[in-house]
């Protein structure tokens, strides 16, 4: 791999001074009294304000949030699509901030491309009611980097570790090949860090978690050359990481925590695959017809008409249980269909 010390970010504006990692929590949520606690996903809404290809995108996110009734909400990025761009974050994200729940983002490599830097379209982000993230940290990479904790009775059950992966990156004798960026070694050690504090303050265990970003790792490519199958689930499009791999996968492995690697991304793909015994695991395109999508019709039928029948955009959810191991996840396609429901434990798969 080609070594950090031969790139150049192409977007430092989110670069700040060193002073310690933070490790703040951005939200300590509980569970439900009958045990249970609902994570929402969405992904790539490419929202574009006042652009009609955007309303199926809008009444997606305004079905799902009424229909899931979820206890956190996480959008793993590219927010929007266009210009107006804070307008365009504004509008897509409204229906969150009028739920009442909690919820964070991870932001995409798109969300900075339209006017606007990183942090302003993060600050804006932040001052909307009930966004958890907190601010950009000293000395971490990138802008959205934060950790929701998930506790019970005895202590925190569940970690939700977000990371920005940015945008792209320029190489050093390669400035005409396009390069996603990667998860930056000072993201690594912050995330090393609450790690350990949390496997300390839980007697020496590691704490189960799911690390949420925009951009797949390389390791999943790796997983589909060599052969592994997804176990359910849409494969539209090969995945698209960065071409360098700073290790953040090897970390996950090390620290013996992480057991799912949630991205979006590539909007074609939908589907869950073990590897290294890791889960890899995509949320399901929750935009319009902004940008590229083939998982079902491009017709879409107003929200105060009938849904469109197999329409492409949806969510996916995650389902935790006070005092139980492992976790169920499924996609909800707009319109209320279900797919892929799993219940996912350490390396047994059971089949909803």
């Amino acid at each position: 791999m080609t070594g950090a010390a031969a790139v150049a970010p192409a977007v430092v504006s989110c670069e700040r001074k060193a002073s310690g990692p933070d490790l703040s929590i951005a939200k300590d949520l509980a569970f439900r009294t009958d045990g249970t606690f609902t994570l929402l996903q969405f992904t790539d809404t490419h929202y574009i304000t006042g652009d009609p290809r955007s309303a199926r995108a809008l009444d997606c996110v305004k079905e799902a949030l009424e229909a899931v009734k979820p206890d956190l909400v996480i959008h793993t990025g590219d927010i929007l699509f266009g210009k107006p761009d804070l307008d365009s974050a504004r509008e897509i994200l409204q229906p969150l901030s009028d739920s009442g729940i909690p919820w964070a983002v991870a932001l995409g490599n798109h969300d900075s491309q339209f006017g606007s830097t990183r942090e302003a379209v993060f600050k804006l982000i932040r001052a909307m009611p009930g966004n958890v993230n907190l601010p950009p940290k000293d000395g971490v990479y990138g802008c959205s980097n934060d950790v929701i904790t998930l506790s019970g009775a005895k202590g925190v059950e569940r970690v939700f570790y977000l990371f920005d992966s940015m945008d792209a990156v320029v190489l050093k004798g390669e400035e005409d090949i396009h390069c996603y960026d990667y998860i930056r070694h000072n993201q690594i050690a912050w995330y090393r860090s609450l790690s350990e504090k949390f496997k300390a303050d839980n007697n020496g265990t590691p704490v189960p978690s799911l690390a949420f970003f925009h951009i797949p790792l390389c390791e999943l490519q790796e997983a589909l050359s060599a052969g592994v199958q997804p176990l359910c689930g849409n494969n539209g499009e090969p995945p698209c990481p960065s071409r360098l791999n700073s290790g953040l996968f090897a970390q996950f492995r090390e620290m013996g925590d992480v057991q799912a690697i949630v991205t979006g991304h590539d909007h074609d793909c939908d589907y869950v695959l073990q590897y290294g015994g890791i889960y890899f695991i995509y949320g399901r395109f929750s935009g319009g017809d902004t940008i590229y999508n083939h998982l079902g019709p491009q017709g879409y039928i107003p929200s105060d008409g009938p849904t469109a029948p197999g329409t492409v955009s949806g969510c996916r959810v995650f389902k935790f249980r006070e005092g139980t191991e492992g976790f169920e996840t499924c996609v909800r396609l707009q319109g209320g269909q279900i797919q892929q429901l799993l219940g996912l434990k350490n390396h047994q798969i059971k089949r909803l």
